[in-house]
């Protein structure tokens, strides 16, 4: 038999549990919207855990970011820097969100929206944008599954196939079972990518440098730029790597995918899950050292894209059996699929719940959620046709991000701001995501290289303060019902 198909039947007796557990997780469930979108608000802590986390940690991180650290070095360290201030600001507000929720019945991040400034436009603008970002975030995964099934097997399954197998499956999961499919794969998903990690992570340090302390005093003598920031021989400006830290801290927990999670719970329960959290995040320390690794190890010309050195190195250099690189190419998917399947779910949420049914209110539970069902296999479906014309996984998510930190200051003020309006809502959204959008596609230098969103974000709270003072404030009664909650 040929090695690379013994890999290729490890992969997908992994993708066939995972579906397995997916679909398992749905059966029996009432067919409501509740149940669909928030599980009931009933989901206990190893599920919110490893459903936070496994959302977080995607191809993204697993693949973009050892790609970062081959190709950018020292840059790549915004990503260990932004990993907890999100979560520290959610520790402060998500037990908020989950009260609320729960209260007024809330299912996604426009609901929230629409009910706190009493407005079905707002939901309906942020909701467009959030698919723009939805898209691009899908489109990480799907680069990523297709890059791990078209090494690890040498070349025989094409791009295409491999993102349309590993996708497909999170689609037929998450249509069928909702957020509770895409809850239980990520616990299994979760401990996999965790196991996975840590362990080519530290092997390729010890079996090409006998440690990491070798590996980077080798790094530091080669390519004395490469580790630092700001430097000669760097990659990146320090403005530039402050306001990429700056906007991923803000925005993490912005996606409305995440937002969402506020609702499967309750306020205890997310303070537990964040407090355990740094616990699965320290995964990620061995995932960068394997992009470290490759520095000294594979020439760029040879590599092509830096999102391919894991695959590349286990599959070209280290050359270990087709069964580990088979477990490995498993670690790599839980990654992708754990992420993919949230998003995928909240975008098919979004579309029907905060855009749809603001447009058109009369529509039935039933309907909704066969709306929901069908926009998730769209969404799917124009996420996979874009995937080949995206660039860097890094990339796609920072653009991302550019559009989703906009949201910020809506959910604060929403929350903490008792003089916010919708007027000011909206005139900060859409002038803060304008800029934002301008100099993403007429590719000109931001002043001082800070990013794009992060400028975005500054004109957003400007407007939405000012419009905010300037129009009619809502009645305390309405307001004190965010606030004192």
């Amino acid at each position: 038999m040929n090695p690379w198909i013994i890999s290729l039947v490890v992969m997908l007796a992994y993708l066939v549990i995972a579906l397995y557990i997916g679909m398992l997780a749905g059966k029996g469930r009432d067919a409501s919207l509740e149940e669909y979108v928030t599980g009931k608000r009933k989901f206990g802590i190893v599920v919110v855990l490893f459903l936070t986390a496994g959302t977080w940690f995607s191809s993204f991180l697993f693949l973009g970011g050892p790609g970062w650290a081959y190709s950018k070095g020292g840059a790549l360290m915004f990503i260990t820097a932004y990993v907890m201030p999100p979560f520290i600001l959610w520790y402060w507000i998500g037990p908020k969100v989950s009260r609320i929720g729960a209260k007024l019945k809330l299912l996604t991040q426009g609901d929230f929206l629409k009910e706190r400034y009493k407005s079905r436009a707002l939901p309906v603008i942020v909701g467009f944008i959030s698919m723009i970002a939805f898209i691009q975030y899908i489109c990480v995964q799907l680069k990523g599954t297709a890059y791990l099934f078209n090494v690890f097997t040498a070349g025989n399954i094409p791009m295409w196939l491999g993102a349309l197998i590993a996708y497909g499956i999170v689609v037929i999961y998450v249509t069928s079972s909702g957020v509770r499919g895409a809850a239980w794969s990520d616990v299994l998903q979760g401990i996999i990518m965790i196991v996975v990690a840590w362990g080519i992570g530290m092997y390729l340090v010890y079996h090409l440098y006998d440690g990491p302390v070798n590996m980077f005093n080798a790094i530091s003598k080669a390519k004395p730029g490469h580790l630092l920031i700001g430097k000669e021989g760097s990659h990146m400006g320090g403005a530039t790597f402050s306001s990429l830290i700056i906007l991923s801290s803000i925005g993490g927990m912005m996606w409305p995918h995440l937002f969402m999670k506020a609702y499967v719970t309750d306020g205890r329960t997310i303070k537990k899950s964040i407090l355990l959290f740094p616990i699965i995040a320290i995964f990620i320390i061995p995932v960068f050292f394997i992009g470290f690794a490759g520095i000294l190890k594979v020439t760029p010309d040879v590599l092509g894209a830096g999102d391919r050195i894991l695959p590349y190195l286990i599959y070209n250099v280290v050359k270990v059996s087709p069964f580990i690189i088979g477990i490995v190419g498993a670690g790599a998917l839980a990654a992708s699929m754990s992420s993919a399947d949230a998003i995928t779910h909240g975008a098919g949420t979004v579309f029907v719940q905060d855009i749809m049914h603001n447009i058109k209110m009369d529509i039935p539970e039933k309907r909704l959620l066969l709306y929901m069902r069908i926009a998730i296999c769209v969404v799917g479906a124009i996420a996979y046709l874009l995937t080949f014309l995206s660039q860097t996984l890094v990339g796609l998510l920072i653009g991302g991000y550019g559009f989703i930190v906009q949201i910020a200051p809506l959910i604060y003020g929403g929350l903490f701001w008792g003089r916010a309006t919708k007027e000011g809502a909206i005139s900060g959204f859409v002038a803060g995501t304008a800029i934002n959008i301008f100099f993403v596609f007429s590719h000109l230098p931001t002043p001082f290289g800070i990013n794009s969103g992060l400028l975005g974000l500054m004109v957003n709270i400007v407007f939405f303060v000012v419009v905010s003072y300037l129009t009619k404030p809502q009645s305390g009664e309405h307001v004190k019902q965010f606030l004192d909650e």
